[in-house]
């Protein structure tokens, strides 16, 4: 099974968090028309591929509030040889387009914000979604400010449904501070510290990718060497795990296709959606 990456070049979002490490911009109408043409001929080479495909989308800004993304999600959930298809979503949207959706290949990757949303709008969309049978998994960053907010978030959601903590980005954590996220999150510890990944074999490029709007292959979204054009024939996938180039790995959708972690064996058929086998 081919793994895909996808970003195309959508960048506006409807939240303003400090902390994002995505530089932000309100899309033109031009930027956006050139999104959706881009996700349509992404969505088109999905359909015509005979392979089995999992998509996972990530975009810079948030997808769902755009409806190409939700039509998108729709058609490739339908698709025999779409196995997963999944999103990163602050999950601020509309939610009752899923139930047009194959929950059997539809999933999502929910994020938390307080902040930008208050706790009972959030718990709401999480509730619809469990009620619609979707599957998701809900996620706060580590920010010290929102522990309190994550406690919460942990104490009235329900036990099956993952809560996980994303360590902030430059922030280091004594181990008291590691131990409070951990009782919300037992998998932070992957999260806490980069990974030494430097000739660590790597699933991506293999049968993992990161693909742009253009259409250019990548093996992963931080790695910037080009392996071809999804479209033109150029990408060639890797016959086995290679060597990671990068001194360290630091982001989840990174160092969970590191081999040596062991992290395929920990989230099983919930990869995309951050879901492990074993709550």
């Amino acid at each position: 099974m081919l793994t895909i990456l996808y970003r195309g070049p959508l960048a506006s979002c409807d939240y303003d968090c400090p902390y994002c490490p995505f530089a932000k911009r309100r899309d033109s109408r031009a930027q956006l028309r050139a999104d959706r043409a881009a996700l349509a001929r992404f969505a088109a080479w999905v359909a015509a591929r005979e392979g089995d495909t999992a998509v996972l989308f990530t975009p810079w800004g948030e997808g769902l509030v755009r409806s190409w993304y939700r039509e998108t999600m729709i058609e490739l959930s339908h698709l025999p040889q779409v196995r997963r298809v999944a999103i990163q979503t602050n999950l601020g949207g509309r939610t009752a387009w899923t139930a047009r959706a194959d929950l059997d290949a539809l999933a999502l990757w929910t994020t938390y914000h307080p902040g930008q949303v208050s706790h009972e709008r959030f718990l709401a969309k999480s509730r619809e979604l469990t009620a619609l049978g979707v599957r998701h998994s809900v996620g706060v960053v580590g920010q010290p400010e929102h522990l309190e907010a994550a406690r919460r978030m942990r104490a009235d959601l329900p036990g099956e449904t993952y809560l996980w903590i994303n360590a902030a980005e430059g922030l280091s954590y004594t181990d008291a501070e590691a131990a409070d996220w951990t009782a919300l999150d037992p998998l932070f510890s992957y999260s806490r510290h980069p990974h030494r990944s430097l000739g660590l074999p790597c699933r991506t490029g293999h049968d993992v990718v990161s693909v742009a709007g253009d259409g250019t292959v990548r093996r992963c979204h931080f790695v910037k060497t080009p392996l071809g054009n999804l479209y033109d024939g150029t990408f060639i996938p890797d016959r086995a795990p290679s060597a990671c180039p990068n001194t360290l790995c630091d982001c989840h959708i990174g160092y969970l296709h590191l081999e040596p972690l062991g992290l395929y064996d920990v989230f099983t058929d919930g990869l995309l959606e951050r879901i492990p086998a074993h709550l």
